[in-house]
């Protein structure tokens, strides 16, 4: 008997059938993380953008509490925005060779910082300090996440178009943009310490992502020997025709979102008089819900159909915008602002898709860095002059400097368009 347990405990080789469905649950189970992946992901990004924009609507209580005027506002704007490009510089391309995870998660854990400096340091060069951090956050965030969107989609559904992939991407990024100043405003208009509360709950809420984030499967093989470090290559993928494309469509999409997360608010309290925070938050949640729904609409056109509808959509919404401003008129300016954003995230997305359809995968992240390093150059830009004409004329008088600075950006979208088109064959976009 003993000289028999040795065989006894020998596993016994499973039947065919056991096999069968062993690998089914397997291959099941690894497609449902995936695809839960794909949709953790895609809250974390939502999450991480929308703590970019939870001062919108703080900034007038800001101006009050410490008397400073519309061009420092634009100066807090436009410093994010430079921490934005140096996170694109320095870790953009990072998960390319470390790896979609950990550089997610060290992105979400830098906007914790950012949101503990809001809260230790609450004077002007703590809100600076805070928001130059936040855009490092973003910067770092915004491709690799959208890179991270990208693989987890190509392995859950092989066989699929990127079609759910180029949407929900772009969503995330811009319904972000547009939950930040919505929740800050309405914790600010009916919460305890309003310039406090929201960076405590998106501290929370931040936390909560990078632990969620960390449990998620890596879809990044790493090199056996790590190459040395350094800073992002801007390189275009694509050509430069193209490349030019989809700068041009982000520029004139980024401009209006520009506008309404950093000046909006305060032209909507002094020149509208509307000095709520619950108000101001909801105006441009407004442009930026218009924003998905433009994406959505959009989807299943091809670029140029695409492009078409932005370009179009943004001019009609800004003339609104400046004419809401001048006359004086709420709902005209609302309205304005919301075909105007249904514009922008129609040209957001063409953009995103332009670049990422055009992008080897194992530099997928390298090129959406290189992109969005263009992309929010000039939203650097475009808020420094929006700040400059604020200083030095009335809210009206800004107001139609952006819609002529604005009609130029929609030119060189549809003249470059054509060169591309003219170019080569259509992009598969």
């Amino acid at each position: 008997m003993w000289s028999r347990l040795p065989a006894l405990c020998r596993p016994r080789a499973a039947a065919p059938g056991v096999s069968l469905v062993r690998v089914r649950l397997v291959t099941w189970f690894r497609e449902g993380t995936r695809r839960a992946g794909f949709g953790v992901v895609a809250v974390a990004f939502t999450v991480a953008v929308a703590f970019s924009t939870v001062p919108t609507p703080l900034y007038p209580l800001y101006e009050r509490r410490d008397g400073f005027g519309a061009f420092t506002v634009t100066v807090v704007f436009a410093v994010y925005a430079v921490g934005v490009v140096a996170g694109l510089v320095f870790a953009g391309h990072l998960s390319d060779r470390a790896g979609r995870r950990p550089v997610l998660v060290a992105a979400l854990l830098s906007e914790v910082a950012a949101a503990s400096l809001f809260l230790a340091w609450p004077a002007l060069p703590g809100l600076l300090a805070a928001r130059f951090v936040t855009g490092l956050g973003v910067g770092t965030a915004t491709p690799t996440a959208t890179a991270y969107l990208q693989d987890l989609h190509a392995r859950a559904r092989p066989g699929e178009g990127p079609g759910r992939f180029e949407t929900v991407s772009s969503a995330a990024n811009i319904c972000g943009l547009g939950v930040g100043p919505l929740v800050a405003g309405l914790l600010a208009a009916y919460a305890p310490a309003p310039v406090r509360t929201p960076y405590a709950v998106f501290a929370v809420l931040l936390a909560t992502a990078a632990g969620l984030v960390l449990a998620l499967p890596e879809t990044v093989a790493r090199p056996a020997r790590p190459s040395p470090y350094r800073v992002q290559r801007v390189r275009v993928h694509g050509g430069p025709v193209l490349f030019g494309r989809a700068v041009a469509c982000a520029w004139s999409g980024l401009a209006v979102f520009g506008l309404f997360t950093s000046l909006a608010p305060g032209f909507v309290a002094t020149a509208l008089h509307q000095d709520s925070p619950a108000v101001a938050g909801s105006i441009v949640f407004g442009v930026f819900a218009a924003a998905v729904l433009g994406e959505l609409l959009s989807a299943p056109l091809r670029p140029a159909a695409r492009e078409a509808m932005g370009v179009a959509a943004e001019a009609v919404g800004c003339g609104a915008v400046a004419a809401g401003m001048v006359t004086g008129d709420p709902a005209l300016f609302v309205a304005g602002g919301a075909v105007a954003g249904l514009g922008a995230g129609t040209l957001f997305k063409a953009a995103v898709a332009l670049v990422a359809g055009s992008a080897p995968e194992d530099v997928r992240a390298e090129a959406l860095a290189t992109f969005f390093l263009a992309a929010y150059t000039g939203l650097v830009v475009t808020s420094l002059g929006l700040g400059v004409a604020a200083q030095l004329s009335s809210p009206a008088t800004a107001t139609l400097w952006f819609s002529g600075y604005l009609a130029l950006l929609l030119a060189a979208v549809v003249l470059v368009g054509h060169a591309d088109r003219a170019s080569g064959p259509p992009h598969p976009v």
